[in-house]
């Protein structure tokens, strides 16, 4: 009597195998034994890959961002004009040491994102490598504090220059100073839209290391 086989669909095999006396004696009915093969899946990068893939599109939007704020704030300059060229009135960015730090913070953030995307290449060719992930990790949250900081220093200035203060007899600037509120106003607001980003990067990589 010939071996049966018998086959189902995958991922599951099973195979039957019938038993025979081996010196041909006559025996009960053939026992069958059944083998049941269950296939191994791959193990892929998943969806690591893809939280790794939109790491790398965020690095790219939060380096926009940055430079936005560091060209945008660190070339922020108006003259008010008047009848005489020796008494004019002007606004710089780096009259106010808050926005020359805000410039640094912002320029090292760019930096940083810069030579993080290899890093972050590094996690999309390899999800499950760790060592990477962690490395940004730590350093993107060391900068989301660092910008988180210049844009809310910039921010407290920005809102003096608008509003003013009574109480100490800061007068509001943005009146006269229109082109320079509205440009200081900006870079103050894309360096918070990067801040935010961070905050994403960080949470992406918690994640991406917590599910391992």
């Amino acid at each position: 009597m010939e071996p049966s086989h018998s086959t189902k669909s995958n991922p599951e095999t099973a195979i039957l195998i019938d038993s025979k006396s081996a010196k041909g004696k006559s025996t009960a009915a053939p026992a069958a034994i059944t083998a049941t093969t269950k296939a191994t899946p791959y193990r892929k990068g998943g969806w690591k890959r893809g939280v790794a893939i939109f790491d790398f599109i965020l690095r790219l939007c939060a380096l926009i961002a940055t430079l936005t704020a560091t060209i945008t704030m660190g070339t922020t300059d108006q003259t008010l004009p008047f009848f005489t060229q020796f008494f004019q009135f002007q606004a710089s960015y780096d009259d106010l040491p808050a926005f020359s730090y805000f410039v640094v913070a912002n320029a090292i953030a760019s930096g940083y994102l810069v030579l993080s995307l290899p890093f972050s290449i590094v996690c999309i060719v390899r999800p499950h490598a760790a060592g990477a992930r962690l490395a940004l990790l730590i350093f993107d949250t060391m900068l989301l504090a660092f910008t988180t900081a210049a844009a809310a220093s910039a921010a407290a200035i920005v809102y003096l220059a608008h509003n003013g203060n009574q109480n100490a007899n800061w007068l509001a600037i943005c009146q006269q100073y229109t082109d320079f509120c509205q440009r200081v106003s900006g870079a103050v607001v894309a360096s918070f839209m990067a801040a935010v980003t961070f905050v994403f990067l960080v949470v992406l990589s918690a994640v991406a290391l917590r599910r391992r």
